[in-house]
């Protein structure tokens, strides 16, 4: 059943913080770090080469990440501390590219950075993933598969695409349909969908309920919360009642915090956020400050040692894959 397939999917990702083990992050030992010692010192050679001239002809930097086994993190989560740790491209620009391979695990994913999310979109990473690298790694071909995928990552962040393979966009559109017209109704029992709707409403309704009465961050996480009311609540109730849900929010929480604004409680407490820099709401103790960071950085150089992060960031774009 594929709602129930989705809702175990959104589960498994709000409870993937609560992972006990987390993979070590490696040095960054060049354009491309060799950890699980699966490349050639020829590809190691061409692909560093490629990727310096390309890195020299647009300022992109794209990284290749090689390691055996994540023990049991998630790729998506690895990937993203890596590049942010590495701070892959500039820090201006978020023009950094992770290409990760995961050999024990058959994973892999490419991570994008900001800056180049509307160049390597999400569906382009995947089929790169999908249409070049994993035929080569079915057969054990990882020079083969890292080369050719990273070389394609060069060609689109220079202006080519990736040549579709036959009857792709086909299988996606039927896909995209098939996954909408599932969704409709989700295939669930009453009892089912009392269950797994308190455990979604319990959670997203609890930081609905915070936001409204919380000065400052409450705006923030309006829009935060809209993509989970977007989403979240088609396993329960459908795609019809998750619109119903979407719209019912958009419109009720700012009314909500419009309203409590005026209250004596709320002015009490967005005055001490200001003046002591906290304040207890519903049991939750807030606290104010500026957020965010920097990271000093040096120039990219040769393949070899020295070669380091611009202070560029990713957000979580691009996409991942398995073989």
């Amino acid at each position: 059943m594929k709602a129930k397939s989705l809702l175990l999917t959104l589960c498994a990702l709000l409870l993937s913080g609560f992972n006990a083990g987390v993979t070590d992050i490696p040095y960054l030992t060049g354009r491309v770090t060799d950890n699980a010692q699966i490349l050639s010192a020829e590809t190691l050679a061409l692909l560093s080469d490629s990727l310096k001239m390309h890195e020299m002809r647009t300022t992109n930097q794209v990284v290749v990440l090689t390691i055996p086994t994540l023990d049991g993190e998630s790729i998506e989560d690895y990937a993203n501390r890596v590049f942010n740790d590495w701070n892959l491209g500039q820090k201006e620009k978020d023009n950094g590219v992770l290409i990760i391979v995961v050999p024990n695990d058959r994973r892999m994913r490419i991570e994008v950075g900001y800056g180049l999310e509307g160049t390597l979109t999400d569906l382009t990473a995947s089929r790169i993933i999908q249409y070049i690298m994993t035929p080569k790694f079915k057969n054990g071909d990882y020079d083969g598969g890292i080369t050719d995928g990273a070389l394609a990552v060069i060609s689109v962040l220079e202006g080519g695409y990736v040549e579709e393979a036959s009857g792709m966009a086909d299988e996606d559109d039927s896909a995209e349909s098939a996954g909408i017209s599932d969704l409709e109704s989700p295939d669930m029992s009453l009892t089912e969908r009392i269950l797994f709707g308190a455990f979604i409403f319990g959670i997203i309704g609890l930081f609905t309920v915070l936001g409204i009465m919380t000065p400052g961050v409450g705006w923030f996480l309006y829009v935060f919360l809209i993509p989970f009311w977007a989403t979240f609540p088609i396993v329960v109730v459908g795609t019809k009642g998750t619109l119903v849900l979407l719209i019912s929010y958009l419109v009720i929480y700012p009314t909500a915090k419009l309203i409590l604004k005026k209250t004596d409680w709320y002015k009490k407490a967005k005055t001490d956020l200001k003046t002591k820099g906290r304040a207890s709401i519903g049991g939750f103790t807030f606290t104010s400050g500026g957020s965010g960071g920097s990271w000093s950085s040096g120039g990219g150089s040769s393949s070899g040692g020295g070669f380091s992060g611009g202070g560029g960031s990713s957000g979580g774009g691009g996409s991942s894959g398995s073989w």
